[in-house]
């Protein structure tokens, strides 16, 4: 039994590849399937209560009350602006507003500061 001239194609060649890859498919979709059962087994279970993080919880709350908050910068006004303003800015609940600092004080204040910023520049600071 001799075979000649092997230059067509060879069917069960073709026909043995096919049946492995069928098997291949078969088993991945048996084990998608036995994975799938697995995992929705496993989410059924109960949670464990974490009683450790509302322990951590109020630690980290009591910890925030104890820093010390950052001051902030507040221009103050003199008598004859206030007294300009005349009415104070309220809220519906009575609660004071801050005071809006009048435009020829924050020209002034302006001014100052690129000086400021001038003087480091000409020390090459900046």
């Amino acid at each position: 039994d001799v075979k000649l001239g092997g230059l067509g194609p060879d069917y069960e060649a073709i026909k043995e590849k096919k049946q492995k890859l069928k098997l291949q498919k078969e088993y991945s979709r048996q084990i998608k399937e036995y994975n799938m059962r697995n995992i929705t087994f496993v989410q059924r279970l109960p949670a464990k209560p974490q009683v450790t993080s509302s322990v951590a919880r109020q630690k980290a709350l009591e910890y925030a009350k104890k820093i010390p908050r950052p001051k902030t910068f507040m221009t103050k006004q003199s008598d004859k602006e206030v007294e300009e303003e005349g009415v104070v800015p309220q809220t519906s609940d009575g609660i004071n507003l801050p005071e809006i600092p009048s435009l020829e004080t924050l020209r002034s204040r302006h001014e100052k500061e690129k000086e400021v910023v001038a003087a480091l520049k000409a020390l090459h600071i900046l």
